[in-house]
């Protein structure tokens, strides 16, 4: 029978994951020591305001010259830094209802806001600056130079706002065709198909689309090693079995060794944050399975946990108890997928079908749960959809019982099989301190030896209640980013042990008015004295609650890394802006840092190592 109080499988001289010894520093709290201490180094205009959220980070408005050094101080000068640049994005802020209370706080009411969350390993908040931008010219400083991570983020920012970032290399469209007129995420863009025009293609559009796919590697950045050569390009992709979706990768080469390369994505792309504004609250949750579509009702927490933060909602425990135990079942399928293609990609076959098999017995206790399977959309705002059924517990223990076996046997089978060693260490290797300049979280950190796990050290939906470890890796390599998630597995059935011997009793919903859909005994008991509980109920799903103005910002350790919803309100029904930061962007932009000198074999390994849903990536 499975021990969950076993170590880790393999020795960590052995390259293998192992429980972290890493303990968080003392908590940094407070944002107003901050401001003072930039202000002292980057001038006493450099921060114009400190506002506060829902959320409760600290949220600074700042210069926009001054922008660079502030980021500069923030990186290296201070005495626990901010190392990542865990996104950026922007907000168009023209057709924004504020109310009296934003207005009378003091704060800027720009056209456009560029906002920028920093990461902290070393402190228990994050950091959130924003810069007013006016209509006439939206244009920043590029932070590249500072951090790598912006790369992407800024192309991304102009893609959907049009707000230039100067000193960029390649400002280029990121996401949308490079032919796209307009910035699809700005209040003027239409949201809709319909409200465009039918689409014609001419012979003249055609030759202009296809010229605008030609690749040119001079405009990349690319140079010939010497006169005498020429460039050698391969296209991997963009459909392809190794690059696991809709994902390009241009390869330049010399024989089989990569000398550069060049990630392209956006093919994927849906608006997905467009969506999310023009959707009720209650009725984008079912959206939000789709984005990292691996990870099920792992995506529907940090939507329904911001909103509950921005409404003052507190579920009750059984709630919490019941999303832990889903979203660690949804970690394990995540999981399985990963290791069985990962395998497979290197050869081995017999793994994604004992991984396949495992994964079904997974999804028949989310199908007994939810009525679902890969896209339950199961959690609402304020608690669940149903409460759980009669026998669950039954199905739940016959898996932990099953499958902490089948987790030795996978590491006898790819762990220790000398191919695929041969072919994973000492690949693909990072440290610490590039991950965090990077923006890579989730497995592919803690691969690099540092155990920074949310779910440890800012525990959420109740997760400092039970007791799991954080395995950590050796050598940051891929070997150890596949090991780290075999053992992250057996963590997860820790966790979904106590789940099923603790679940507390209680009810599946908070009693909040602004919990949807609201209970249905409160409903049944309403109706037999007055007409109006029936029309709350009405409201709540037809249009959904109106959330009080605000904004915040809530983070889950997901399978692939941290994924958040920064969700702002104008006070309405609907989201005025929703911002998605999927672990898997920016661990693709990372892939020419690490690639570079290796084969295009060493390259599977890698893509394969990253575990990456386009998907995720595109949104």
């Amino acid at each position: 029978m499975f021990d969950p109080r076993r170590p880790a499988p393999l020795d960590p001289d052995d390259g293998a994951a192992r429980p972290d010894a890493w303990i968080p520093p003392p908590p940094v709290t407070g944002g107003d020591g901050l401001a003072a201490e930039l202000r002292r180094a980057c001038g006493e205009h450099s921060v114009i305001a400190q506002q506060r959220t829902a959320d409760g980070m600290p949220t600074l408005w700042v210069d926009r010259a001054a922008l660079p050094d502030l980021l500069r101080h923030l990186k290296g000068g201070l005495e626990r830094p901010y190392p990542m640049l865990y996104d950026l994005t922007a907000v168009d802020e023209r057709a924004r209802r504020r109310p009296q209370a934003v207005e009378a706080d003091g704060m800027p009411s720009p056209p456009f806001t560029a906002v920028y969350h920093l990461l902290s390993p070393h402190r228990d908040r994050d950091l959130r600056l924003k810069v007013p931008l006016d209509d006439a010219d939206p244009a920043l400083p590029s932070i590249r130079p500072i951090y790598p991570s912006a790369d992407w983020y800024e192309r991304e920012v102009w893609d959907m706002f049009g707000i230039r970032f100067d000193g960029h290399p390649h400002l280029k469209r990121i996401l949308m065709p490079p032919t796209w007129e307009g910035h699809p995420l700005r209040k003027d863009h239409p949201a809709r198909a319909t409200e465009l025009g039918p689409y014609v293609l001419t012979e003249e559009r055609e030759e202009r689309e296809q010229e605008a796919l030609r690749f040119r590697p001079e405009d990349w950045g690319m140079r010939r090693a010497h006169a005498g050569t020429d460039f050698m390009f391969l296209n991997l992709g963009p459909n392809h079995p190794s690059v696991h979706g809709v994902f390009r990768i241009v390869l330049q080469l010399d024989g089989e060794e990569i000398v550069d390369c060049v990630p392209e994505i956006g093919f994927h792309h849906r608006g997905a944050e467009k969506m999310g504004e023009r959707q009720t609250w209650h009725g984008y949750i079912p959206y939000t399975d789709r984005i990292d579509y691996l990870g099920g009702v792992m995506n529907n927490l940090p939507y329904v946990l911001a909103l509950e933060q921005l409404g003052g909602i507190r579920v009750p425990e059984r709630v919490e108890v019941v999303r832990v135990m889903l979203c660690e079942l949804f970690r394990i399928t995540s999981h399985l997928l990963f290791l069985g293609t990962m395998a497979q990609d290197l050869g081995q076959l017999s793994p994604v079908f004992y991984a396949f098999s495992d994964r079904q017995r997974v999804y028949d206790i989310v199908e007994a749960i939810t009525g679902a399977r890969m896209h339950p959309a199961w959690f609402r705002i304020g608690g669940l959809a149903q409460d759980l059924p009669t026998g669950w517990d039954r199905l739940v223990r016959e898996l932990v019982d099953h499958q902490g076996a089948r987790l030795d046997e996978y590491e006898r089978m790819v762990l220790r099989n000398r191919i695929f060693r041969a072919r994973t260490r000492g690949i693909g290797a990072y440290d610490t301190a590039a991950a965090l300049d990077w923006g890579v979280t989730g497995p592919g950190l803690r691969a690099t030896g540092l155990g920074w796990d949310l779910r440890k050290v800012r525990p959420y939906s109740g997760y400092d209640r039970f007791e799991f470890e954080i395995p950590v890796g050796v050598r940051g390599d891929c070997f150890d980013r596949t090991a780290v998630r075999i053992e992250e597995m057996r963590q997860s059935l820790r966790i979904v042990r106590q789940c099923l011997e603790q679940m507390p009793t209680g009810e599946h919903k908070a009693r909040h008015p602004l919990t949807t859909p609201p209970l249905k005994d409160q409903m049944q008991a309403g109706t037999m004295h007055d007409i109006e509980t029936l029309i709350h109920h009405f409201v709540q799903i037809g249009w959904g609650p109106v959330i009080p103005a605000g904004e915040a910002c809530v983070a889950v350790e997901a399978t692939k890394g941290i994924n958040s919803y920064y969700l702002t309100s104008d006070g309405g029904n609907m989201s005025y802006r929703t911002r998605i930061r999927t672990p898997s962007f920016p661990h693709l932009q990372m892939i020419p840092a690490i690639a570079r000198g290796h084969t295009v074999a060493d390259l599977i390994a890698i893509l394969g190592s990253i575990d990456f849903v386009m998907a995720d990536v595109d949104r």
